[in-house]
């Protein structure tokens, strides 16, 4: 299973970024999605999820109303809209692949783990 992330970059504070996350070599649409981040000096912690039919979404609390979770079976591809940008957005955003259906929080709960792409935001 193979997953490339892309659409990091540099922005300012309060603009915007779309993170795509394709995924090959699984059946994408039988399992749920999610997004991570890592920052400098902190754990990886979790963003947000989909289930595998969009039905059901979760965010974390720190990106909640300004961050949407979607994904398009038919290309095999997740995203993250981020808006409104925090220098605290800051981070390698990972995304992953979950053993499960639903939507999910818990990292032991991804299989599968793309290699991650840098957001910077600047104040």
């Amino acid at each position: 299973v193979q997953l490339q992330a892309s659409g990091g970059g540099l922005v300012q504070a309060g603009g915007s970024l779309r993170l795509s996350c394709g995924v090959a070599g699984r059946t994408f649409s039988n399992y749920g999605m999610g997004w991570f981040r890592l920052a400098p000096g902190k754990e990886r912690e979790f963003v947000a999820s989909i289930s595998r039919n969009s039905r059901s979404t979760t965010y974390a609390d720190s990106v909640k109303g300004r961050f949407t979770i979607s994904r398009d079976n038919a290309k095999n591809t997740a995203y993250l809209q981020m808006n409104s940008l925090k220098p605290e957005d800051t981070a390698v955003y990972y995304c992953a692949v979950s053993r499960y259906a639903s939507t999910t929080y818990s990292r032991g709960d991804y299989a599968y783990w793309g290699q991650g792409t840098q957001v910077t935001v600047s104040s």
